[in-house]
């Protein structure tokens, strides 16, 4: 594969990974859309490929290695964005939203969507 278990945990999962976490989250915060993840996730890939060169002499050019690492990154992205996107919806709108999971939110118990006023955008 080209790269050490200890490097990709070290550089990939915990330096560039929380990171793209805490990337997730601000998109979240500040409610742009999803997709603004993918760019965002891409220049990390790049500079996780770029660090782990130069530090540890692995190759700058592997496709499959960036593919891994974008996935990865977009994927704990994602999960951050997903988990801070439903706690502000429970928490901006109390009286529309209950928690449902980590990931999702509901209408509140015998609060119907109509009723509210609004249409209806849980996402579960």
């Amino acid at each position: 594969m080209g790269v050490s278990l200890g490097e990709f945990l070290g550089i990939t999962i915990v330096l560039f990974g929380g990171a793209s976490f805490l990337m997730g989250q601000a998109i979240a915060q500040t409610w742009r859309p999803w997709w603004q993840i993918v760019p965002y996730s891409l220049l990390l890939a790049l500079s996780n490929r770029f660090l782990s060169y130069a530090l540890f002499e692995g190759e700058l050019t592997s496709l499959s290695l960036f593919l891994l690492d974008w996935a990865v990154l977009g994927a704990l992205a994602a999960f951050g964005f997903r988990a801070t996107q439903a706690r502000l919806m429970t928490r901006q709108y109390p009286w529309l939203y209950e928690q449902d999971g980590l990931f999702g939110w509901r209408d509140r118990a015998g609060q119907s969507a109509s009723a509210a006023g609004s249409p209806d955008r849980s996402r579960t």
